[in-house]
């Protein structure tokens, strides 16, 4: 019995040693100091998970000329023909990137989830997720992403490798603003407050009920004021930093 017991241990201690490597994370990027024309740079990404189409906020970010790197997935193109038509009319503005065919976590493993949503059984789910992705992005716009960012934006080991393997950049970034879109407008200005040069920004343009196009219209126009300059991921490579990006 005791060495039953103590094998029973020995195995459950293995066995949350390899969960603990392979725990989701979230990936915290900011520019790379030695991109071109990175001083007084900053990054504004967009996701549009599914749902609907947020007009205002790229109405906004077009009259003002705002550069965004906007994370599509298959499903929001299949659901806004009329947001698609809008990117594609202002590409100079757009780019548009892979954010999966579903809204899928990047993490593998049965029963598996982040934030209550289910991740993938197996690596060739994986790979079909970013992969028609992809595609749609490529059949819709005639331009092949290039960058990657998964579901909740947490990523397991396993899947940030195969990612890699792939031949995507996984996008991260430093400054939560709108907390998915559920952030009231004097909470997405007062996150904004805190962008510094080489910061990459994640807010949402896929729910037009919120607040997040009132709040980054406000917060993104401060920045501008401080003389920052907004450029797309294209334009740029990104670090990998150790340390949470900010969010209140």
């Amino acid at each position: 019995m005791r060495i039953n017991l103590l094998i029973a241990l020995v195995i459950g201690g293995m066995a949350l040693a390899c969960w603990a490597q392979t725990a989701p994370i979230e990936i915290h990027d900011r520019i790379s100091p030695s991109s071109n024309s990175a001083h007084n740079r900053v990054a504004l990404t967009l996701d549009a998970c599914s749902g609907a189409f947020d007009e205002n906020l790229v109405l906004f970010l077009r009259r003002n000329r705002i550069p965004a790197t906007i994370f599509v997935t298959h499903k929001w193109l299949l659901k806004n023909p009329q947001g698609l038509a809008m990117l594609k009319a202002n590409l100079d503005l757009f780019d548009i990137e892979d954010h999966g065919e579903n809204h899928i976590p990047a993490v593998i493993g049965a029963g598996r989830k982040v934030y209550g949503i289910a991740g993938e059984p197996d690596i060739l789910h994986l790979r079909r997720e970013v992969l028609v992705g992809a595609e749609a992005i490529e059949r819709a716009t005639g331009v092949p992403p290039h960058w990657y960012r998964g579901a909740t934006a947490e990523y397991d080991q396993q899947a940030s490798d195969e990612i890699r393997r792939m031949g995507y950049k996984i996008a991260g970034f430093s400054v939560n603003a709108d907390a998915g879109a559920t952030f009231k407008r004097s909470q997405i200005v007062a996150q904004l407050r805190h962008v510094h040069s080489g910061d990459v920004i994640i807010a949402h343009m896929n729910k037009p009920l919120s607040d997040t196009a009132e709040g980054l219209s406000a917060g993104l126009i401060e920045i501008l004021r401080r003389g920052l300059v907004f450029v797309r991921l294209d334009d740029v490579d990104l670090t990998e930093f150790n340390g949470a990006a900010h969010a209140e």
